[in-house]
């Protein structure tokens, strides 16, 4: 058994990026966890009482979308919905850090660097700091995932873009990830949408036919150590 962890920025980032491989883990026997920075509402424009009954609904979501996956009760910290970079990033590595000290994984996975969104790149960077390589730091593996409607729809240079080194079998697994973003139904989009429930099926999709697979979630491997 391995102790995995996922860092997501937002409830659902988790499933959009990597829900048929922690479901993939879950059958292997993993232990596998997930941390919200942020509840992914709150930058929305909307009363306070709408707010809070949205923030409730989304960790509700969240917390239906870890039974259907199979993993543990998610951590929420709670840092401000698409601010993250008005908080002190110093007090976002520390909150990471307590967690990886007491959750003591094997693999993490979290968000490429440079997605459009702010909050996926800070997570991102937070997460490396978080995981310096020092004697004491458990973490021998970091991948990086992909976000529909985030990850492809930044305009870099070419270095800078998202390819993928590492895939995921999810072939099994991708009714379960479907089902798990059916619990986050008010994120959900209308096809073409790519956040929509055919877009991320068409991903998990073109992601498998790359690699000859049927489906399949792509990364990009940060640092692993043997």
């Amino acid at each position: 058994m391995k102790k995995i962890l996922i860092v997501a920025a937002h409830p659902d980032d988790e499933i959009l990026g990597c829900g048929g491989t922690m479901s993939k883990h879950v059958s292997k026997g993993d232990d596998v966890s997930v941390i919200f920075l942020t509840n992914g509402v709150s930058s929305r424009k909307q009363s306070k009482a709408t707010m809070n009954k949205n923030i409730i609904r989304r960790k509700n979501a969240a917390i239906k979308a870890s039974k259907i996956i199979g993993v543990n009760k998610p951590h929420f910290l709670n840092f401000s919905d698409n601010q993250l970079d008005k908080h002190p990033l110093l007090k976002i590595i520390q909150s990471i850090e307590k967690l990886i000290v007491r959750i003591k994984p094997h693999t993490i996975y979290t968000h490429f660097n440079n997605d459009l969104n702010i909050d996926h790149q800070i997570t991102s960077n937070a997460v490396i700091t978080a995981c310096r390589p020092q004697k004491k730091n458990t973490v021998k593996k970091i991948l990086f995932f992909e976000v529909p409607s985030s990850t492809e729809w930044q305009i870099s240079k070419d270095e800078k873009h998202f390819n993928p080194n590492w895939f995921e079998d999810i072939s099994p697994y991708i009714n379960l990830k479907l089902e798990a973003m059916r619990a986050y139904k008010e994120e959900l989009k209308q096809w073409p949408h790519p956040r929509s429930i055919e877009g991320i099926e068409v991903l998990a999709k073109w992601r498998g036919a790359t690699v000859g697979l049927d489906y399949a979630e792509a990364f990009k491997l940060g640092r692993i150590v043997k």
